[in-house]
């Protein structure tokens, strides 16, 4: 372990411990006065709901708001204890053992530990700029490989902040389509754009029986609320809704009717406003203080989202970077732990949940440490 000097040490002890590793936003932007208000409304409102057990498909009033945002009826969606459940609730029900999944490289670390569990055969599709390279795609399945899924992040991607372009998303259908394959559209970051030209998601351009779409109210609400979704056929969301009731009986009532409330009284459209300026003044910082503290980080500029994927020259050994960060009160995510391999000379920051002063210093510390491995002076 890298050995720090006197200084280092006594101004690591007095300054506050920075992570640059999860993909939350802080308190000082989340809505705690109108969750407040929600919560009073939702037990005032209908307490004989909010208070017992409701069925797997969950709480009524909120179906009815995601209903109308995605233009499907209800019975095609199942609302549950976060993204994360209705994630498994889908790989449970659609991936067997030896199923071939398509993910893309690098993607959602969680992702990857799930399929593995399950049994599948991994397909690491490379990102571009604009996403999931889909002509490599194309060349697999024309080389005879035939996935179940294809599990995409198609806006803001968690981790390299990239977005799907919209001839990609028109492409990806028309393979979905050739080849039979569902394609996993999960996109908890898709409100949270601030800049740039919002697209349409694959399940409203024509994916009604090959998309099954998934997303959040933890980036837009607040992530200790839990409550996530899936929206697709009916058949494929009945049988996950009976898993669901197998599972737990319902989900959260009490998170799920305030989340309602929140969403009814329109004070999400405020909180995603709110969210979405401080989310770019944080991206803007990250990119300024990785240009004035590491001129040798490569990044795409993220028009949206929690996180931005930095390259350093090749050779990096971001491992060792990430122990001498952590000495130095800093926490990043290896860019490795996104990938089933390589990704040893990249890394991951999340800006969402650091203000800028501290994003500055967090990268300050963090080069210190790069250049340091570098044998540089620091």
């Amino acid at each position: 372990m890298l050995a720090l000097s006197a200084d280092i040490v006594l101004r690591v002890a007095e300054l506050t411990n920075i992570s640059l590793a999860r993909g939350a936003p802080s308190l000082d932007i989340i809505a705690v006065d109108d969750l407040r208000a929600a919560a009073q409304s939702a037990f005032e409102r209908d307490p004989a709901s909010t208070f017992a057990y409701g069925t797997s498909a969950g709480y009524p009033h909120l179906l009815e708001w995601i209903a109308a945002k995605h233009d499907v009826e209800p019975d095609r969606i199942v609302a549950t204890n976060g993204s994360m459940q209705a994630d498994a609730f889908l790989f449970q029900t659609l991936v067997q053992p030896g199923d071939l999944v398509v993910v893309e490289a690098p993607t959602y670390d969680r992702t990857l530990l799930a399929l593995q569990k399950i049994g599948a055969e991994i397909l690491a599709i490379p990102l571009e700029s604009d996403g999931l390279d889909v002509a490599a795609l194309e060349v697999a399945l024309s080389q005879g490989a035939r996935p179940k899924l294809a599990h995409i992040i198609p806006n803001f991607q968690n981790p390299a902040g990239c977005t799907l372009s919209l001839e990609k998303r028109r492409r990806l259908l028309e393979l979905a389509g050739e080849y039979g394959f569902t394609i996993f559209e999960d996109d908890p970051y898709v409100e949270l754009r601030f800049e740039g030209e919002s697209l349409p998601t694959m399940l409203s351009l024509g994916g009604a029986e090959t998309v099954v779409y998934a997303s959040s109210f933890s980036k837009t609400v607040c992530p200790g609320i839990r409550v996530g979704y899936l929206v697709g056929p009916g058949d494929l969301i009945a049988s996950i809704r009976k898993l669901a009731t197998n599972t737990y009986i319902s989900p959260n009532m009490v998170a799920q009717s305030i989340v309602a409330e929140f969403c009814h009284s329109g004070a999400i459209e405020r909180s995603i406003e709110t969210v979405k300026v401080a989310l770019r003044e944080r991206r803007d910082a990250t990119a300024s203080a990785l240009e004035r503290h590491l001129p040798d980080a490569r990044f795409v500029m993220p028009q949206g989202g929690y996180f931005l994927w930095v390259d350093l020259p090749e050779g990096s050994d971001v491992a060792r970077l990430e122990a001498a960060a952590r000495e130095r009160g800093v926490i990043f995510v290896k860019g490795s732990d996104f990938l089933l391999r390589g990704g040893d000379s990249s890394l991951r920051i999340a800006y969402s949940a650091v203000p800028p002063d501290q994003i500055e210093e967090g990268i300050a510390r963090v080069a210190d440490a790069y250049r340091e491995l570098a044998g540089a002076p620091v």
